[in-house]
């Protein structure tokens, strides 16, 4: 057994929102502390933003619990919200390379997951983007 890497038991099961789906609501406490704790445990060595996505844990998991993700479009504020959604989506192999040259983009992006549905960066774009987004929905 492999000491030196923490366990996270729920989250290993993880690779995507589907999997998250088919644990039971009472469950869903422990995912987040496991995903806070694995953005934690990967960002305080290879760097990134802790206070955004860290803050936004339990909706991040709530949204892909409830939604039919990537069906249902989410649109993230700030790009560093969403670490746990790139975690649940596919990417927690590979977040170790988060905004390293290669490596997965630190912001959602289009071209890296079918879960990106705007390639958002900084505050409040994502307002026009939803905006635009609900427009085009309806024509």
């Amino acid at each position: 057994m492999n000491t030196t890497r923490p366990a996270y038991p729920l989250l290993d099961r993880i690779q995507n929102p589907t999997d998250l789906r088919n644990l039971s609501e009472d469950q869903l406490e422990q995912v987040c502390k496991e995903l806070r704790e694995f953005i934690i445990d990967v960002v305080s060595v290879k760097g990134g933003h802790f206070g955004a996505s860290l803050g936004v844990v339990e909706l991040t998991v709530a949204l892909h619990y409830v939604f039919n993700t990537p069906y249902d479009q989410l649109v993230w504020d700030v790009g560093h919200q969403a670490y746990g959604h790139k975690i649940l989506t596919g990417r927690r192999e590979v977040f170790h390379t988060n905004r390293i040259h290669k490596g997965i983009s630190g912001f959602p992006k289009r071209s890296e997951s079918e879960f990106d549905t705007f390639g958002v960066g900084h505050s409040s774009t994502s307002i026009g983007g939803a905006l635009g987004m609900a427009v085009a929905s309806r024509l």
